[in-house]
């Protein structure tokens, strides 16, 4: 059974997708341990400073040819959009909402990239199946998001859980511009190359905000052990390792299929935020979950639908 799994000509991009599914939900508890010790610019400075700066020596070891003019500022741009905007937003919401929770909120960005497709030209026409699956993750959203809006406006709990998904989803917003603005650029350069650029990017301008955030690195009750920890992981498994599997991932198996790791990296998150530091998760929140999963699930298949209709045309 195994040598012949190991012989399938896809096998490289299941096992990259594996880890896509396991580390990328890991990312939010490291985010929140790394966060006791560092503030979030630092630690978004530090850690795409790094990773990227490592995938871009690694490319330049290789040979592989690096983007210049025009292409290397879209790219770094588009970087400093998508993780700079997106993970950034992630970082500074992990303050006030647990790391599971965070992690359901981003369960809308499919939503967000169905949206924003659909306004930046050229425009993919939303059709009826889309609508209706966007108003199935809406209503699971708004159950989502239901008690801490009821508790910031009756003032019976702290705002920062309504506060935490509205920074997510303007992170959302600007991780689908900036992904929908790479994939219409013209490049010529290697994914990988480009995904490294791209953290670089994010790292270099968040130095600016980190040095002028007057937040010294606090290592806790724990020692730097686990703050460094906790960096170094996010370094390896969500930048290196993770990005690079990402995107082998999405270039060589469907999209379909690919798409996975947006349901899995919830249950991830969820399970180790519930493990590590007690998070609370009931009841609602599962029923919210099951809802958003549904409608993810119906925007992908009225996607896949609509370009499929589009192509026999």
């Amino acid at each position: 059974m195994v040598p012949a799994l190991r012989d399938h000509p896809q096998f490289s991009a299941y096992v990259a997708l594996i880890c896509v599914c396991f580390f990328w939900g890991t990312t939010y508890l490291g985010i929140r341990i790394a966060l006791e010790s560092f503030a979030p610019p630092a630690l978004v400075s530090i850690r795409y400073i790094i990773s990227g700066g490592v995938m871009l020596a690694g490319a330049r070891l290789a040979g592989v040819p690096i983007p210049r003019g025009p292409e290397l500022w879209r790219t770094a741009f588009n970087g400093v959009v998508i993780l700079g905007i997106g993970n950034g937003c992630l970082s500074y919401a992990e303050l006030w909402v647990p790391s599971g929770l965070a992690a359901l909120y981003v369960t809308t960005s499919p939503f967000w990239m169905v949206g924003v497709d659909a306004l930046i030209p050229p425009r993919q026409s939303l059709h009826g199946p889309t609508l209706r699956a966007l108003f199935v993750g809406l209503a699971g959203t708004a159950l989502l998001v239901a008690v801490p809006a009821w508790q910031a406006l009756t003032g019976e709990g702290s705002s920062g859980g309504l506060a935490g998904f509205l920074l997510l989803q303007f992170g959302c917003a600007a991780w689908a511009v900036g992904s929908i603005r790479q994939r219409q650029q013209q490049a010529r350069a290697h994914p990988f190359v480009s995904g490294a650029v791209q953290q670089l990017a994010c790292g270099l301008a968040w130095t600016i905000p980190a040095l002028l955030t007057p937040h010294a690195i606090h290592w806790g009750i724990h020692g730097p052990r686990r703050g460094g920890a906790a960096l170094a992981y996010l370094i390896v498994f969500g930048g290196i390792i993770g990005y690079s599997s990402f995107l082998m991932a999405i270039s060589r198996l469907p999209v379909a299929v690919a798409s996975v790791y947006t349901y899995v990296n919830p249950v991830v998150a969820v399970f180790l935020g519930w493990l590590f530091y007690r998070e609370p998760f009931g009841a609602w929140e599962a029923a919210a979950m099951v809802v958003i999963f549904a409608g993810v699930a119906l925007v992908k298949r009225a996607s896949a639908q609509a370009a499929g209709d589009g192509s026999k045309r």
